[in-house]
């Protein structure tokens, strides 16, 4: 079924992106894979290439454009690419943490930071998960209380994408720890303040190349000014923002089970067994098919959800059941199509070894499963 929620703009700022990554990224992936992140260099890269801040105004360098699609796009093709890891740093930027910047700050404050977001300059994190604090975000244990002119900050962070790269970390603080999500607020932490630390990075089974460190907040002094939003606000606008960065997660899953049918589809026809293609057996062909409609069928939904959230009518709930859904599909197809690659499909020199490894995350971050079903519960009224 041909797609038809792109028009040729997109397309063609679709041709740019592969272009993008097959140039820059894709020669140089395993290489970031074994260091752990990627160079700094490749945020001001993407940003020169038009790929940082589309959504933002033009006046601060972005693309003055409120369109999901091109987001999407982004994303998309990093998974086709087979780079994932490098990939999902710059949605992280573009998708999660751009719109805290666009939202809730004021003229001051978008003055100060947005260029930089767009230029790649500043390389953006969010960080609330706490050694303490998952799912559970009201039980953090991070403090910032005022002083005067300051916000003295301390506590810990785990688990921060773009944790080792970041410049600008909006970090999830209670500044009244009496209360629960009423004494939550929204910090804005930058590279060098006194009392930052970064811990190590963090090494996971997949994404390798995409920096996850822990954080840690000792006395920081944070001047008042950096405050997103007013006190108490924190939840709010963190929940604010959910639907968009699950749908951005859906997106990848459903584009990297994708990119697994087409990788899966190359291989079982040139591979030869028992004096025939793999891809001539009944059961590759099965798998094949089953996987081609389950991907068919979730794309559907899932370009769906970016048109409603174009028209600011994506829900929560809608955007849970896209997120619980793509990201268990991605982890079913990619697992069947690695099997038709045999003893191959776990080489780590095959996309789709990497690819498999790389889902395995994407179930538990941005809200786990069973935390997505709970909210499709709810929204049935149980």
């Amino acid at each position: 079924m041909d797609r038809t929620l792109y028009a040729e703009e997109h397309d063609l700022f679709r041709q740019s992106v592969r272009e993008f990554y097959d140039r820059e990224v894709v020669p140089h992936h395993d290489d970031w894979e074994d260091q752990g992140l990627v160079p700094r260099e490749l945020f001001a890269t993407a940003g020169a290439s038009g790929l940082l801040g589309m959504q933002a105004p033009e006046a601060y360098g972005g693309g003055g454009v409120d369109d999901f699609r091109f987001n999407a796009i982004v994303g998309e093709e990093a998974c086709r690419a087979g780079v994932a890891s490098a990939g999902l740093s710059i949605t992280l930027h573009n998708d999660i943490v751009l719109p805290y910047f666009l939202d809730f700050t004021t003229d001051d404050q978008k003055d100060r930071w947005l260029p930089g977001i767009v230029s790649g300059e500043s390389i953006t994190a969010v960080a609330m998960t706490e050694p303490g604090a998952g799912s559970d975000l009201a039980s953090i244990a991070t403090t910032a209380i005022r002083d005067g002119g300051h916000y003295v900050v301390n506590g810990s962070k785990t688990f921060i994408t773009n944790g080792i790269n970041g410049d600008l970390v909006v970090v999830a603080v209670k500044t009244d720890p009496s209360r629960r999500h009423d004494g939550m607020s929204l910090l804005v932490l930058a590279r060098g303040m006194e009392g930052f630390e970064r811990g190590r990075n963090l090494d996971k089974i997949g994404l390798k190349a995409q920096d996850t460190a822990e954080l840690s907040f000792d006395d920081v002094h944070v001047p008042a000014e950096n405050l997103l939003g007013e006190e108490g606000q924190g939840f709010t606008i963190l929940t604010t923002n959910l639907a968009q960065e699950r749908l951005s997660i859906a997106i990848a899953g459903a584009a990297a089970a994708r990119a697994a049918v087409d990788w899966a589809l190359a291989y079982v026809t040139e591979r030869n067994a028992f004096g025939r293609r793999i891809a001539d057996f009944q059961n590759t062909k099965f798998v094949l098919a089953e996987c081609d409609t389950e991907v068919t069928v979730a794309q559907a939904f899932v370009d769906r959800c970016i048109l409603a959230l174009n028209a600011d009518e994506l829900s929560v709930p809608d955007a849970a059941r896209a997120k619980w859904w793509c990201t268990e599909l991605q982890g079913r197809v990619i697992d069947r199509c690695l099997q038709l690659f045999g003893g191959y499909g776990y080489m780590r020199e095959y996309p789709i070894a990497r690819a498999w490894a790389d889902a395995r995350i994407t179930t538990i971050y941005g809200g786990t499963t069973e935390i997505m079903k709970t909210i499709v519960a709810k929204d049935l009224g149980l």
